[in-house]
């Protein structure tokens, strides 16, 4: 059975723990893999590696970071299918989804490329007599990453590119369940030229996460992942003095007003509910069906739904590949299986499914629930699977309601034909990331990505601007220097920089 263990200072190292996590091939059930969790001081000699590397690092010109990121670029786009076929063998996603999660994760890539841009600092000049000035950014030291597992490529990559292009050094926290793209990000990086102890891998699970949040040289920590693991991260690192982007989960609503196309909206409904599993926490978990809506738009839902195409992740006639391990397919199935008791309308139940030749495999088949209210399970809680929640409103007003009274504020979108109701929606609606007829309002890369409510907790949303603000602080110089005049001497040289 292989083993997967850390890389720390540019190297893979063989964990000394003795203690291992399981690492499945979710389409199969079978085990190939396991993967060494760290110890404390397993942990430290990644923080040590790091605080090295820093030293010079953070010394380093923006011309040499740059030079190292086009290449990792250029490196990655090469290896977008290896990558990707990493991802489909221990997330289970299928191998077209993992490529677009490699294409969106470098993107990132690309903006980090562009630092020095984003790091010009600004400059006031005689605020007093012969008194000027400046504004600065600079790196903020060692920073962690704890990354999920349903993006184990692309959520690192929205958090070291930017890191290491501000001048930091990173260490990323993968997790276990799908360790093996995260090692392998690190081990381009090294190829690309990037020096040792810049990036780090530990991979663990609460022992080391703990350890990050408490040790002293951690400066920093980015988290995606579940809101009461978010909620956790902020305080237990802010009361170590650390600052926090702490990203939690959701459950995003998507308006449909009756001046919608409902076939166009019926097929991003689809996909933002089905896509890779519905394990993301943008996918869309509930349609909010305004008016009159209701009982077309299910009707076409539940049609497109009954044609899905769900089987293992590298056969290329899947759609949509299994859950993530056993226990979440079983979660997943039980808020299905207790909808109709509570009161909802099971319209499609793809509880019991199974793939022929892969019968142990975690799959479970798309579900669809109709006149789902608050208060019910499957309405209350962030499900993270294959399941979409209808719920019926008379009115925009109630549906606005109904989404603004969510304890979430992560993403929502709403289809119509209806400008004025569309504005009105962006304006009123309260969350970070907002769709107009746009089910996954994911922002480009040079935009930050962010909730509202309980699912961010820290001030800061993750890359784009907010994340060089959060990779660097901020740093004010004010400065008097003697006027020519008052100066003496001669000089026939050439005036230069030095």
């Amino acid at each position: 059975m292989k083993t997967l263990g850390h890389w720390i200072g540019g190297k893979p190292v063989e964990s000394a723990s003795g203690s291992f996590g399981p690492v499945y091939n979710p389409a199969t059930g079978a085990q190939p893999a396991q993967v060494s969790l760290a110890s404390v001081e397993e942990v430290d000699a990644a923080v040590a590696a790091a605080k090295d590397a820093y030293a010079d690092w953070s010394q380093s010109s923006l011309a040499r970071r740059t030079a190292f990121l086009f290449k990792y670029r250029e490196l990655l786009d090469a290896r977008r299918d290896e990558i990707a076929a990493l991802i489909t063998a221990e997330h289970g996603k299928v191998h077209s989804d993992a490529l677009g999660e490699v294409a969106r994760g470098m993107e990132i890539v690309e903006l980090a490329c562009g630092i020095p841009e984003k790091l010009k600092g600004e400059l006031s000049t005689q605020v007093s007599t012969r008194v000027d000035v400046s504004s600065i950014r600079q790196a903020v030291g060692v920073v962690a990453g704890i990354t999920p597992f349903n993006f184990p490529a692309m959520v690192p990559m929205w958090m070291f590119p930017l890191a290491i292009a501000c001048g930091n050094t990173f260490i990323l926290k993968p997790s276990e369940k799908d360790p093996s793209a995260s090692y392998r990000l690190a081990e381009i990086a090294a190829e690309a030229g990037l020096p040792d102890g810049v990036l780090n891998v530990v991979n663990g699970d609460k022992v080391a996460v703990d350890r990050l949040l408490s040790h002293p040289d951690v400066a920093a920590v980015s988290f995606v992942g579940s809101t009461p693991i978010a909620k956790y991260i902020q305080a237990e690192a802010t009361a170590n003095g650390k600052r926090v982007q702490a990203l939690g989960g959701a459950k995003n609503h998507m308006m449909v007003l009756p001046d919608a196309d409902l076939d166009h909206a019926a097929d991003n409904a689809i996909n933002a509910a089905y896509g890779s599993a519905g394990e993301r926490c943008m996918a869309v978990s509930v349609v909010v069906a305004v008016g009159d809506t209701g009982d077309a738009l299910v009707s076409k839902i539940a049609e497109r739904a009954a044609r899905l195409r769900i089987g293992p992740g590298d056969d290329p006639a899947s759609e949509m590949g299994p859950l993530i391990t056993r226990e979440h397919r079983d979660k997943v199935v039980s808020y299905v299986t207790g909808a109709a008791a509570q009161g909802a309308e099971v319209v499609v139940d793809g509880t019991g499914f199974s793939v022929e030749g892969h019968e142990s495999g975690f799959f479970t088949g798309v579900s669809l629930l109709d006149k789902v209210k608050p208060g019910m399970a499957a309405y209350d809680d962030e499900i993270f699977g294959p399941v979409l929640c209808v719920v019926r409103a008379e009115t925009y007003d109630e549906a606005i309601a109904l989404i603004n009274g969510s304890k979430w504020g992560n993403g929502t979108a709403i289809f119509t034909r209806d400008g004025g109701a569309a504005r009105r929606f962006q304006l009123e609606v309260e969350a970070g990331m907002v769709g107009v007829n746009v089910p996954i309002p994911v922002p480009v890369g040079y935009h930050s990505f962010g909730g509202w409510k309980q699912s961010l907790f820290g001030d800061l949303h993750i890359y784009g601007n907010d994340g060089v603000r959060f990779y660097t602080r901020g740093k004010v110089v004010t400065t008097r220097w003697p006027d020519p005049s008052d100066s003496a001497g001669i000089n026939l040289g050439f005036p230069s920089n030095s």
